[in-house]
């Protein structure tokens, strides 16, 4: 497939700010998977080739977060482990039954969650994950993480703004430790991503390198604006990665 100079700018320069906002708040894929379409690919290969470009940023926040202890690691692999098993039962189902409903759900449910978010002034500002027992916390992490990777497998967008959402609102955690524990999950639902696109050969390399490139700048930038600024600036992002979410599932609406 061909591409022009202007298609990879294009794409370079919103898998960044894609990287960026999803280290920050999750919702990347809001920004970077149009680019891949905004350029002509079909949807499979923008899929997969977004889903290249992304795992390498979220390998690499994730380290930075767990290099500068922000995330808990056995509440994120219990998450973890049980978004695989959520992502496999939502593709499963999806291929059953049309997502198309969810989206009128999700234009009653955002404004609900941001009017929480707004409102709720201790909401994700002091981590108080350790007021819950541990069998109680393991078992909301496994719930988190099949609901969350359910919805993942079945519908997509905004998956780690959600993650973000279901660990500071159930399990107490700040937006910091939350944020942190939400790149574990994603990074690995990524992984099992990439690994079927690549086998399918849904990846297109030549722009898929470049991009992730990209998409470690951006998520390194975030990941740093977050340990230097915290959850203050966390939950400004948040908020607009809402809005985000709510015009795109807007669209989504008015496009069927």
């Amino acid at each position: 497939m061909h591409l022009a100079a202007t298609d990879y700018i294009i794409v370079l320069v919103m898998i960044f700010i894609g990287g960026l906002m999803d280290s920050i708040a999750g919702g990347g894929g809001l920004i970077s998977l149009p680019a891949y379409l905004l350029i002509g690919l079909p949807p499979h290969l923008a899929l997969g080739t977004n889903k290249f470009s992304s795992v390498w940023g979220t390998l690499v926040a994730t380290g930075n977060y767990l290099i500068n202890k922000m995330i808990d690691l056995k509440s994120a692999l219990t998450a973890a482990a049980a978004a695989l098993l959520g992502s496999w039962m939502g593709t499963r189902t999806v291929l059953l039954i049309k997502a198309d409903f969810l989206n009128y759900i999700l234009i009653l449910l955002i404004p609900i969650i941001a009017v929480i978010t707004i409102f709720n002034q201790n909401m994700g500002f002091k981590d108080k994950s350790k007021e819950i027992s541990g069998c109680r916390k393991y078992i909301l992490c496994l719930i988190t993480g099949l609901v969350v990777g359910f919805y993942d497998g079945f519908f997509g967008p905004g998956t780690g703004t959600f993650l973000i959402l279901f660990f500071t609102l159930l399990l107490k955690y700040d937006y910091i430790k939350a944020n942190g524990n939400t790149k574990v999950v994603n990074l690995a639902s990524n992984l099992a991503a990439v690994i079927t696109f690549a086998a399918s050969g849904n990846i297109l390399y030549k722009l898929a390198i470049p991009a992730a490139c990209c998409g470690i700048l951006g998520n390194l930038t975030g990941s740093k604006l977050v340990i230097l600024r915290g959850n203050k600036f966390i939950k400004r992002i948040f908020i607009v990665v809402l809005a985000l979410l709510m015009l795109r599932v807007i669209l989504n609406v008015f496009a069927h």
